[in-house]
């Protein structure tokens, strides 16, 4: 698929519709969903950088990566984010009986999610669920591998965070050869579950779904938005007026 450096990360010129179709029409996948925070992360971070440049599709999730790949390309990409990856792979996978299997967070948050996704998609197929102890990337690989390798599932939706997620598919994908696509999602479980408040979508279109995320986490998410998204602006005009 074509890509556009966008700062040191290769994101993916596509859009949901295309996503899906990969996710349920083919095996080995790796999907990041790549924010600005991911793209920051990637340039001040070797190894995250190699890692997320490994996976198959990079998405330009958030505004300001969907508005800088546009601008690179001169074409027009609207926001491919996790929550709406999430929800249409699930409902174009509903015909062919795509089998989905659940890994991180927490049980409260899954079974929630679950509930909400069984009653909006009766026929949805779900393969189960695990949710791990809290441990390093490496820890979990070594920890359920084996158990991952003999689920039988089409989707592996992981919710551990970046780049934990992105770690661990790299990691597990490493070790084991499996026909399983892996998607790395944050916090889609909690928005699907209803935890947490999903912005709406006129509010993300405008740039401003990470102002709600920050109200309601701010301790954790203050440095993500504050610092990371001043640093992409400079680090993109950077890319622009020096590099391009």
């Amino acid at each position: 698929m074509k890509t556009t450096k966008v700062l040191q990360t290769n994101v993916t010129e596509t859009n949901i519709d295309q996503v899906s179709k990969i996710l349920n029409t083919s095996t080995k996948n790796r999907v990041a969903i790549c924010n600005a925070n991911t793209l920051v992360r990637s340039v001040r971070d070797l190894e995250v950088r190699n890692v997320i440049n490994n996976f198959t599709i990079k998405t330009p999730d958030g505004f300001p990566v969907a508005k800088a790949l546009s601008f690179l390309t001169k074409q027009k990409f609207s926001r491919v984010d996790g929550y709406k990856v999430f929800l249409q792979t699930i409902e174009d996978g509903l015909s062919s009986g795509t089998r989905h299997f659940f890994f991180g967070n927490n049980e409260k948050t899954t079974q929630l999610m679950i509930n909400r996704l069984t009653q909006n998609f009766p026929d949805v197929k779900i393969a189960g669920y695990l949710c791990p102890e809290f441990m390093s990337a490496n820890d979990l690989v070594e920890n359920y591998k084996e158990e991952i390798f003999s689920i039988n599932t089409d989707i592996i939706w992981v919710s551990l965070g970046f780049p934990k997620q992105e770690l661990f598919i790299n990691t597990l994908c490493n070790e084991i050869d499996t026909p399983i696509n892996f998607v790395g999602v944050g916090a889609v479980f909690e928005w699907v579950a209803g935890t947490k408040k999903k912005a709406p979508e006129w509010i993300a279109n405008m740039g401003f779904e990470w102002l709600l995320r920050l109200f309601q986490d701010p301790k954790r998410l203050y440095k993500r938005y504050l610092i990371d998204n001043t640093l992409f602006i400079l680090y993109f005009l950077r890319q622009v007026f020096f590099r391009r």
